[in-house]
């Protein structure tokens, strides 16, 4: 209940300040007496699609750890803390990135990487995956999230997902001022937009909304591939992920919040929705892959 508390919350105040946002720019007025300004609703179209994920990267550290419950180690308690902060930074000088935050949270086995910079960044695992793994496997995991990390993966995605936003705000009303035009030939459409037009932009804002997070989804399941190949890379073999994934295949993974599913270790429903390939896939890739010494990703 938090976690969907906390997301509704979230992306209600974004809207509201992209709408305070476009309303200061004037985007927001692209339909005008004289017809649709297509300038203005491009500029108004950029700022909901491209405001709202930047927004969302940016905030993408506190928001994974208030939702995740997560409690960042600044003093490790005991051995095994110690010995997950030391392997996150031998990996990250591997992948020539700074030491990025270390938290746990409670949970079935899962991790993730967020941040909105690559030198600032928060690797975080769950109690189940530290209890259920041995150490080999519990590497390779914060390997496969550093990779993430040091590939730039959340400011690509909140690029991918930015583009695909605003070509759905674009493409819906534009869609939806034709149509409109069309139910009310003849008709004095000084008044403002008619039904033709509210109800074909949500129809397409849904529509269109399930056809980008395909997109968005697709490359995601890409880059899970280069993060698997990216941790073999920094250990050296690629033995322990595939070991790492065999297990994950014969456990319950941990749901992790919508905002930071995508840069788990494992998670998605349905094939053309999901953000992860499945698990036999990237067992199958790990085993073509040729990994080389430690170093960079």
């Amino acid at each position: 209940m938090k976690r969907i508390l906390l997301f509704v919350l979230t992306n209600v105040l974004v809207v509201a300040v992209l709408g305070v946002v476009a309303s200061l720019l004037g985007v927001n007025r692209y339909l005008t007496s004289s017809g649709l300004n297509l300038g203005a609703l491009l500029g108004f179209a950029l700022v909901m699609g491209f405001g709202g994920a930047l927004i969302s990267l940016l905030i993408s550290k506190p928001m994974a750890k208030w939702t995740s419950g997560v409690r960042v180690i600044e003093q490790p308690s005991d051995a095994d803390e110690a010995w997950i902060l030391e392997t996150v930074r031998k990996l990250s000088e591997r992948a020539h990135i700074d030491m990025p935050e270390v938290g746990i949270f409670e949970g079935d086995p899962n991790a993730f990487a967020t941040g909105a910079f690559k030198n600032s960044a928060l690797v975080a695992v769950s109690t189940g995956l530290l209890q259920g793994m041995t150490h080999e496997e519990i590497e390779a995991v914060l390997g496969h999230e550093i990779a993430h990390v040091a590939n730039g993966d959340m400011v690509t995605m909140t690029l991918i997902q930015g583009v695909m936003n605003t070509f759905v705000v674009f493409l819906s009303r534009v869609i939806g001022y034709a149509v409109d035009g069309f139910l009310r030939k003849g008709d004095d459409r000084d008044s403002g937009p008619g039904l033709g037009y509210m109800l074909t932009t949500l129809v397409l804002d849904i529509v269109l909304g399930f056809a980008a997070a395909m997109v968005v989804a697709w490359f995601s399941r890409h880059r899970e591939f280069r993060a698997d190949a990216g941790a073999a890379q920094l250990m050296g073999r690629k033995q322990p992920m595939i070991n790492a994934l065999a297990r994950l295949g014969g456990i319950k993974t941990g749901e992790l919040p919508k905002s930071v599913a995508a840069f788990g270790i494992a998670g998605g429903i349905g094939q053309l929705f999901s953000t992860h390939p499945p698990l036999e896939d990237r067992i199958a890739a790990l085993r073509n892959f040729q990994a080389k010494s430690p170093g960079a990703v």
